[in-house]
Formats: C-alpha cells, structure tokens, sequence
C-alpha cells in the first residue's frame, strides 16, 4: 500500500513520514511512505495524507501553485474515492473557507468556516498550544477505535473548523466551549491536533487510518 505526504512547502513532512512508517511497521503494514509535490504520485497513492502548517491562505497559497495538486485531491477526494487524511491546517483546507488574515476558499469537502478561537475563558490563550482531552463519541468513527477514554492530543492552533453539519464532527475538544478536533465523511479525515506528536494516540490514529476501508 502507498501513502503520499504532500509536500507544498508545508507542515511536519518528515515527523508525519515517520511516525506513519511506525504506525504502519505497528499495524502489519507493508508499502512505502512518500513524501512528494509530483501531483502524479499523489494521484496514483492508495492512500494520501495533506499536512499543513500556518496560515490558512499561505497554505492554500502554496498548494495552489504546484500545477496539477488541487485536481489530483480534488479527484482522491471525489471520483477516485482515496482515503485522505488532512492534519491541522490541511484539514482546515477541507471547509468551505478560512477567514485568517482574510477570505480564503478552501475545498468545500466538510461545509464549514475556520474562524478564530474565541475561548469563553478569558483566562485561556491563544493559539491553544499542548495537550487536550478528546471527547470520543459513543460509538466512534473508525479513525477512532481503540483509543481510551481520557485519550489526549497534542494542539498548536489558533483557527478551527466550524462545521455546518455537526455529523461531520467525529470528535471536540473542549477549550472554553466545543472545538471541533476531529472532522470526516466518506473517504475523507482530519484532525485539528497534530497525530505525530500525539504519541500513542497519534500512532493509534494513523495506523487507523492505514487499515481503513471506507
């Protein structure tokens, strides 16, 4: 099995490959992780994942300028039907729009806007940096099997995804009032934290994520 890290100049692209080679030697899983800007590698992947580090149209910006990436996730995500995996602000690329610095469009794949964190706790600072409790639905996505109650992860943001349509949202954190932390439907996952530094609960994720069969 392939899977393709995307690489348009942004995000952990080394820390996502490994820790998905790990996760997958942990699954049983053979096949190569690439990390790759050929929109042809993306497109011929079994399985793809979109990092994503910064600003939500500085990200945008430099996936739009690789010729050919849009329309090689565009047909992974519809068409071709591929497990897609966004992390952070790549799965923030997964709404309607980002209104960071801005409007931005985004794919449209999970209806929504990424507005800013507005924590009801004064107290609480922003970006949201470290550890939070995932709260796991009663009976979880398969991203999400296995993980313990009280799993925690690891965030760095500032944004987040707000969903129009709230069965999209397959798990929240709470940081002064719900947070969408993990988004999907159909082929399509992604989380607000960071997988690869998650640890056990970021190496659960993808090793997940490598044995889905939607």
């Amino acid at each position: 099995m392939s899977v393709a890290v995307v690489d348009y100049g942004s995000g952990n692209l080394r820390s996502a490959a490994k820790a998905l080679e790990r996760a997958a030697r942990e699954a049983g899983v053979a096949g190569p992780v690439v990390v790759t800007g050929d929109p042809e590698a993306v497109a011929a992947a079994e399985r793809i994942v979109l990092p994503g580090v910064g600003a939500f149209g500085d990200c945008r910006g430099g996936l739009f300028a690789i010729d050919g990436m849009p329309q090689a996730l565009e047909e992974a995500a519809g068409p071709r039907a591929r497990p897609l995996f966004g992390i952070c602000v790549g799965m923030q690329l997964f709404a309607t729009c980002g209104l960071e610095h801005g409007r931005f469009e985004g794919f449209g794949w999970i209806p929504g806007e990424v507005v800013r964190l507005t924590p009801e706790d004064p107290h609480l600072k922003i970006p949201q940096m470290g550890w939070n409790e995932l709260r796991l639905p009663a009976r979880p996505h398969p991203l999400l099997q296995g993980l313990p109650a009280g799993a925690h992860a690891y965030f760095v943001h500032s944004y987040h995804l707000r969903a129009e349509d709230p069965t999209q949202v397959l798990a929240e954190v709470d940081y002064g009032g719900p947070v969408a932390a993990v988004v999907g439907r159909d082929t399509l996952v992604g989380t607000q934290f960071h997988p690869e530094k998650s640890q056990a609960t970021g190496l659960r994720l993808l090793a997940n994520f490598l044995t889905w069969s939607p």
